[in-house]
């Protein structure tokens, strides 16, 4: 029997498990042993772990991925523990997300590392303080703010002292392009993209977020369908729970379709997609479907999204954005090293981020990376609406 050294054994083991890849996923797949990294990496610093499954571990280990906990998804500054935050959607997600992906033949293992790293660019106060920031970094000069392209830039130039997590580029296109606020009845993946074109991209992005990018993987495609199946019925349920609309309001045609609850939703588009998605080249929910959660959108964003109900505290919210930007550009400006944007965000930082990076934009990075009680915590108007003031 041959001799194998123990350092030999991981190496066999990933490749038993990439021949098993071959042998049993879809032709439509992303292979792991396919996996693209910006910088080449030693086979043994990774052992047994396939490409996109270490994508997975470095996600999970990143510092953005733990701030997650304390990130609004939809409903902020409201004292309920069962509404859901960021750390829970990206769960949902990449379980929703996951399923599809097992009946469809497709990789289990970059499919989650897209959905757990999707949302990591979010800044406090979800959307709204999106648009806030992105507001401020148009003013100063640095395109729109979005979230999917600081993901990537989080996981890619941020994380690790400004070293980045040197992610497969199926993995961060996956973030880059998740977008789940269109609709869409279809989605087929535009492949063979570079990390050239990954980059021309993001520049695309941040100088018209409404521009409308296609992910290279089938996996990328069902993670953006996921996203928006794991919101749509959840949403609901917690605005139900803080008595901003009743279930006797959904819309008819919905619930005809896809039920009143969020089990019911879930499991009814999941089983749509499967379907109409089973040996073909795109994912695709049925034309009804598509209206009837066209529908159930439209009303999320009229009777939820835009409630002013929870809008309340937007303005203060907007307000603590202009003075937090103001102030850190006027610390690093003049060099205000007691100033938490030194103590705690470029302290030990890479030359090569310093290097590479306006004094905007590492404003907007130390902003956007911060939790909605670290964020609230850097002025009295955020203590006081803490209830700490």
């Amino acid at each position: 029997m041959e001799n194998l050294s123990d350092k030999n054994i991981p190496n066999i083991i990933k490749d038993a498990l990439n021949k098993r890849e071959t042998e049993t996923l879809s032709h439509l797949a992303t292979l792991s042993s396919d996996g693209l990294r910006r910088l080449q990496e030693d086979r043994l610093k990774s052992g047994y772990r396939q490409a996109f499954s270490l994508d997975v571990d470095r996600i999970l280990h990143s510092l953005a991925y733990t701030r997650y906990i304390d990130k609004t998804q939809v409903f902020y500054l409201i004292k309920n523990d069962h509404i859901t935050h960021r750390v829970l959607h990206v769960q949902l997600v990449s379980k929703i997300a996951r399923t599809i992906g097992r009946f469809l033949g497709l990789n289990e293992d970059l499919i989650e590392a897209i959905a757990l790293g999707h949302d990591i660019g979010h800044s406090p106060f979800g959307h709204d303080g999106e648009r806030f920031l992105s507001e401020l970094c148009r003013v100063n000069n640095i395109g729109y703010f979005v979230h999917s392209v600081q993901g990537v830039q989080f996981l890619d130039r941020v994380e690790r002292k400004g070293k980045g997590w040197n992610l497969c580029l199926q993995t961060l296109d996956g973030i880059l392009c998740h977008d789940g606020e269109i609709h869409e009845q279809t989605l087929e993946p535009e492949r063979n993209k570079s990390f050239e074109k990954l980059q021309n991209e993001i520049s695309s992005k941040k100088t018209d977020p409404e521009i409308k990018l296609i992910p290279m993987t089938s996996e990328g495609c069902v993670v953006r369908i996921a996203d928006t199946i794991s919101y749509i019925g959840r949403d609901i349920e917690d605005a139900i729970r803080l008595d901003m609309i009743k279930r006797s309001d959904l819309p008819e045609q919905s619930v005809k379709l896809l039920g009143n609850t969020n089990g019911t939703i879930v499991y009814n588009l999941v089983t749509d997609v499967i379907k109409n998605s089973f040996q073909k080249s795109c994912f695709a929910f049925s034309f009804e479907v598509s209206e009837a959660l066209k529908i159930l959108k439209e009303f999320n964003l009229e009777y939820i999204y835009l409630n002013p109900k929870i809008k309340r505290h937007s303005h203060v919210i907007k307000r603590l954005f202009e003075i937090l930007f103001e102030r850190y550009l006027k610390d690093i400006e003049k060099e205000n090293r007691s100033s938490v944007i030194f103590t705690r965000f470029l302290k030990d930082m890479s030359e090569e981020y310093i290097n590479d990076h306006s004094k905007e934009e590492v404003v907007r990075d130390f902003i956007a990376g911060m939790t909605d009680h670290y964020f609230l915590r850097q002025s009295p108007q955020g203590l006081e609406l803490m209830g700490l003031g």
